[in-house]
Protein backbone atom coordinates (compact mmCIF):
# COMPACT_ATOMS: atom_id res chain seq x y z
CA UNK A 1 0.00 0.00 0.00
CA UNK A 2 1.35 3.43 -0.94
CA UNK A 3 1.76 6.32 1.48
CA UNK A 4 -0.62 9.26 1.27
CA UNK A 5 1.14 12.02 -0.69
CA UNK A 6 2.11 15.37 0.77
CA UNK A 7 0.43 18.54 -0.42
CA UNK A 8 3.76 19.71 -1.87
CA UNK A 9 3.37 17.14 -4.66
CA UNK A 10 0.18 18.78 -5.96
CA UNK A 11 0.34 22.42 -4.90
CA UNK A 12 1.05 25.24 -7.31
CA UNK A 13 4.57 26.39 -6.45
CA UNK A 14 5.68 30.01 -6.56
CA UNK A 15 2.15 31.41 -6.69
CA UNK A 16 1.45 34.90 -7.91
CA UNK A 17 0.72 37.39 -5.13
CA UNK A 18 -0.23 41.04 -4.84
CA UNK A 19 0.43 43.89 -2.41
CA UNK A 20 -2.26 44.79 0.08
CA UNK A 21 -2.05 48.34 -1.27
CA UNK A 22 -2.84 47.32 -4.85
CA UNK A 23 -6.17 48.36 -6.30
CA UNK A 24 -9.05 46.07 -7.16
CA UNK A 25 -8.49 46.88 -10.83
CA UNK A 26 -4.82 45.85 -10.60
CA UNK A 27 -5.80 42.58 -8.93
CA UNK A 28 -8.50 41.85 -11.50
CA UNK A 29 -6.10 42.57 -14.36
CA UNK A 30 -3.45 40.28 -12.86
CA UNK A 31 -5.87 37.43 -12.25
CA UNK A 32 -7.26 37.64 -15.78
CA UNK A 33 -3.80 37.89 -17.34
CA UNK A 34 -2.44 34.92 -15.36
CA UNK A 35 -5.63 32.84 -15.56
CA UNK A 36 -5.94 32.41 -11.80
CA UNK A 37 -8.86 32.62 -9.35
CA UNK A 38 -7.02 32.94 -6.02
CA UNK A 39 -4.41 35.55 -5.17
CA UNK A 40 -2.48 35.73 -1.91
CA UNK A 41 -2.25 39.28 -0.57
CA UNK A 42 1.04 40.38 1.02
CA UNK A 43 1.72 43.24 3.39
CA UNK A 44 5.35 44.08 4.12
CA UNK A 45 6.34 40.78 2.49
CA UNK A 46 4.16 38.68 4.81
CA UNK A 47 0.88 36.97 4.06
CA UNK A 48 -2.00 39.31 4.87
CA UNK A 49 -4.98 37.66 3.23
CA UNK A 50 -6.39 35.93 0.22
CA UNK A 51 -8.37 37.41 -2.63
CA UNK A 52 -10.65 35.38 -4.88
CA UNK A 53 -12.21 36.24 -8.19
CA UNK A 54 -15.55 36.14 -6.38
CA UNK A 55 -14.35 38.85 -3.97
CA UNK A 56 -13.38 41.02 -6.92
CA UNK A 57 -16.64 40.51 -8.78
CA UNK A 58 -18.58 41.56 -5.70
CA UNK A 59 -16.85 44.96 -5.73
CA UNK A 60 -17.84 45.52 -9.34
CA UNK A 61 -21.46 44.81 -8.39
CA UNK A 62 -21.67 47.80 -6.05
CA UNK A 63 -22.75 51.04 -7.66
CA UNK A 64 -20.59 54.04 -6.89
CA UNK A 65 -17.41 52.16 -5.98
CA UNK A 66 -14.37 52.98 -8.09
CA UNK A 67 -12.32 49.76 -8.47
CA UNK A 68 -9.32 51.87 -9.50
CA UNK A 69 -9.30 53.55 -6.08
CA UNK A 70 -10.48 50.64 -3.91
CA UNK A 71 -7.61 48.71 -2.24
CA UNK A 72 -7.52 44.91 -2.04
CA UNK A 73 -6.69 45.01 1.69
CA UNK A 74 -10.26 46.12 2.37
CA UNK A 75 -11.89 43.14 0.63
CA UNK A 76 -9.47 40.22 0.98
CA UNK A 77 -10.17 37.42 3.44
CA UNK A 78 -7.79 37.71 6.37
CA UNK A 79 -8.87 34.49 8.09
CA UNK A 80 -7.48 32.12 5.48
CA UNK A 81 -6.60 28.47 5.55
CA UNK A 82 -2.85 27.94 5.75
CA UNK A 83 -0.89 24.71 5.78
CA UNK A 84 2.68 23.48 5.38
CA UNK A 85 4.27 21.66 2.41
CA UNK A 86 4.53 18.44 4.43
CA UNK A 87 0.80 18.27 5.24
CA UNK A 88 -0.95 15.19 3.90
CA UNK A 89 -3.14 15.63 0.84
CA UNK A 90 -6.17 13.99 2.43
CA UNK A 91 -6.01 16.22 5.53
CA UNK A 92 -5.84 19.41 3.47
CA UNK A 93 -8.64 18.24 1.16
CA UNK A 94 -10.80 17.27 4.16
CA UNK A 95 -10.31 20.68 5.78
CA UNK A 96 -11.06 22.51 2.53
CA UNK A 97 -14.23 20.48 2.00
CA UNK A 98 -15.38 20.82 5.61
CA UNK A 99 -14.89 24.59 5.72
CA UNK A 100 -15.80 25.14 2.03
CA UNK A 101 -12.45 26.80 1.28
CA UNK A 102 -11.56 27.23 -2.38
CA UNK A 103 -7.86 27.16 -1.63
CA UNK A 104 -5.16 26.79 0.99
CA UNK A 105 -2.00 28.87 1.13
CA UNK A 106 1.13 26.82 1.74
CA UNK A 107 3.64 28.40 4.10
CA UNK A 108 7.13 27.35 5.09
CA UNK A 109 8.98 29.22 7.85
CA UNK A 110 6.64 32.19 7.47
CA UNK A 111 7.09 32.39 3.68
CA UNK A 112 4.50 31.75 1.00
CA UNK A 113 5.75 28.74 -1.00
CA UNK A 114 2.61 27.55 -2.72
CA UNK A 115 -1.13 27.47 -3.07
CA UNK A 116 -3.41 24.46 -3.27
CA UNK A 117 -6.71 25.15 -5.01
CA UNK A 118 -9.80 23.14 -5.86
CA UNK A 119 -8.32 22.81 -9.37
CA UNK A 120 -5.14 21.30 -7.89
CA UNK A 121 -7.33 18.91 -5.87
CA UNK A 122 -9.11 17.77 -9.05
CA UNK A 123 -5.75 17.18 -10.74
CA UNK A 124 -4.59 15.16 -7.74
CA UNK A 125 -7.76 13.07 -7.76
CA UNK A 126 -7.39 12.41 -11.47
CA UNK A 127 -3.76 11.35 -11.12
CA UNK A 128 -4.48 9.11 -8.15
CA UNK A 129 -7.37 7.44 -9.99
CA UNK A 130 -5.25 6.88 -13.10
CA UNK A 131 -2.30 5.40 -11.22
CA UNK A 132 -4.13 3.29 -8.64
CA UNK A 133 -7.29 2.07 -10.29
CA UNK A 134 -8.10 0.21 -13.50
CA UNK A 135 -11.17 0.32 -15.75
Amino acid sequence: MKAIPKISKYMTTTPFSISSEATVTEAMDMMQEKGIRHLPVLKDGKIFGLLSDRDLRSVYAFVGIDPKAFKVNSICVENLYSTTPDAFLNEVADEMAEKKFGSAVVMDNGHLVGIFTATDACRALSEICQTRFHN
